[in-house]
């Protein structure tokens, strides 16, 4: 059977179909040295990507997925070629770069969603430019060569623009043009627009690809044209060795983080950048990647970015200028769909990361109007915690909260026109059930931080801590930005925390920590992390207990979890 679609790269290959119907997160979810695909959440979880045409309706979850596809191609284990349901940034971005940079490529093509879902039907595949051929038995590897694009018609380009890209601010920032005017075209944007402040998320470790192409930026003389932060990182800095941390991966995550300071970025170390002093403003057009971080910016604060791939932050940072797209414009922060919470007796810090990541996978691709919810009053923690675990599961960059988010005021009328969908407390459940993946009661690590601590947290757990030690058996980790660390220390709750027996880790962040810094010997974790949950059965091979914070302090100080939802108990320490 032959379909046409929409060519986002332009080549041609073949092979075996992979299709599923829920959208990947490349990073946490696909093994970069293998092709094996790590999400215990997904339905392809155990199959490989590597030589198969994947055919997923887009992605989600983290900005890293375009680092991810750039190791595998470099691996050798990258899928042939990739198809979408829509039209899709972070894994394809992946595939721009190392076209550009490295000289390597695999086809991506977009069908519409009735062709798309047709797949299902189909055993093989070929993809020639912007055409599919399916079939029952192995297709021949077609012949192809793709045409010269035209500069596009439909982008226009200002003076500084044209200067940039004719290499008059020097060759990084000619290249970095170069990939931003591709990512644009893809988005359909008809103008590049000023950005205030990039920050920057390519700057942990993934392999050799993550440095080589920052050290190719750098050799062509890159600098940083605006006020440029760098997220979490790879390692504890300042105390790696201490920690546990391996030096094989030590000493080139180091050297990661040298080129990016060598470009005039600062080393904040923080996936939590909206914690920092002095944070975005609303309306204000920035360049971020990291997926919580774009979420909360642009929902809690009322900042303007997209949820930029890793590498396009890079882009952006060297010339200041991004694609007037997604949520820079109006029309990409409206919502689609209208979220009604049904009513719950209760609601403590447990169930913002659980309604976070449930509305996710519904709302996907759509902004979600949220409603039932306007007198729960959440604290900047329960919105941390929601939009992490939301922007775990959608691919949308934002949501709104009626009675609770700036912008959603602008929306009053908007709802009654939308498709409407609802969560119940029993959906609530089956969420934590799904995230409680460990098979039994023990409890060897106790993980917070995930996104980075804030200083409400902090005080929070220091506050159920105090006159408590932990079992000796138990670790407590908490990952935390050296900012909000500091702050910490000085209102006495590093010191109180360290008294109960916790280790607090700076820079770097549980999405990067892997043994021997998680005990070898520890069989489950806990943590109030819904976006941890997710991720870690994956990443570190350990099952997961998912519970409130006071849940997790108990844990720290029993060695085990045996308790239901927390907001459905009365669970204080």
């Amino acid at each position: 059977m032959q379909y046409h679609g929409q060519c986002l790269v332009d080549t041609a290959a073949t092979g075996r179909l992979l299709y599923a119907s829920v959208a990947l997160s490349f990073w946490a979810g696909v093994d970069s040295q293998t092709g094996e695909i790590i999400d215990r959440h997904h339905p392809l979880h155990g199959q490989s990507v590597n030589g198969r045409i994947l055919a997923i309706p887009s992605s989600r979850g983290s900005c890293t997925g375009s680092m991810v596809l750039i190791e595998l191609l470099l691996n050798k284990c990258a899928p042939a070629g990739l198809i979408f349901q829509e039209p899709e940034q972070i894994i394809t971005l992946g595939v721009i770069v190392a076209k550009t940079l490295l000289d390597l490529s695999i086809p991506v093509l977009v069908l519409g969603p009735k062709d798309f879902q047709s797949l299902r039907e189909h055993k093989y595949a070929a993809i020639t430019g912007p055409i599919l051929q399916t079939g029952e038995s192995p297709l021949l590897p077609p012949t192809y060569e793709a045409p010269t694009s035209p500069p596009s018609k439909t982008l226009h380009l200002s003076e500084t623009d044209q200067a940039i890209l004719h290499g008059a601010h020097g060759a990084a920032a000619q290249k970095a043009m170069e990939i931003l005017l591709s990512f644009a075209h893809i988005q359909g944007a008809t103008r590049l627009i000023d950005i205030a402040r990039a920050h920057i998320d390519a700057c942990i470790y993934t392999g050799p690809a993550s440095l080589r192409i920052p050290q190719t930026f750098l050799s062509l003389g890159a600098r940083v044209a605006i006020p440029t932060t760098l997220n979490a990182i790879s390692i504890d800095r300042r105390r790696w060795k201490e920690i546990g941390f391996k030096e094989e991966l030590a000493v080139p995550a180091d050297q990661l983080v040298e080129t990016y300071l060598a470009m005039g970025a600062r080393p904040v170390f923080t996936c939590a950048p909206y914690l920092l002093e002095s944070p975005p403003t609303a309306g204000q057009d920035i360049g971020w990647a990291e997926s919580n971080a774009v979420v909360f910016a642009n929902s809690v604060l009322g900042a303007r970015t997209q949820k930029y791939p890793d590498l396009i932050d890079v882009c952006i940072a060297l010339t200041g200028r991004a694609p007037l797209a997604g949520g820079h414009a109006d029309e990409g922060r409206t919502p689609s769909v209208v979220v009604e919470v049904a009513y719950l007796p209760k609601i403590d810090d447990a169930v913002w990361p659980l309604l976070g990541y449930q509305i996710g996978q519904l709302a996907g691709g759509d902004i979600p109007l949220i409603v039932g919810v306007e007198r729960t009053k959440p604290s900047i923690a329960d919105l941390k915690a929601f939009g992490a675990a939301f922007a775990t599961t959608a691919s949308a960059s934002m949501f709104h909260i009626r009675g609770v988010t700036a912008e959603a005021t602008r929306f009053e009328g908007i709802g009654q026109t939308l498709e409407r969908m609802v969560v119940h407390e029993s959906d609530l459940v089956r969420t934590w059930e799904d995230l409680n993946t460990a098979k039994d009661s023990s409890v060897g690590l106790v993980s917070l931080g995930n996104p980075h601590f804030s200083l409400e947290e902090f005080e929070s757990l220091s506050r159920l801590c105090a006159d408590r030690k932990k079992d000796p058996s138990v670790q407590m980790m908490i990952t935390a930005g050296r900012e909000v660390y500091q702050l910490a220390a000085s209102k006495g709750y590093i010191q109180r925390l360290e008294a109960f027996g916790a280790t607090i880790i700076t820079d770097t962040c549980w999405c990067m920590i892997r043994e021997p810094v998680i005990p070898p010997q520890t069989i489950n974790l806990m943590t109030n992390s819904a976006k941890y949950a997710h991720y870690a059965p994956g990443m570190v091979q350990r099952g997961v207990h998912f519970g409130s914070l006071a849940q997790c302090v108990m844990a720290s100080c029993t060695g085990y979890f045996d308790d239901g939802p927390s907001w459905k108990q009365d669970s204080t320490p």
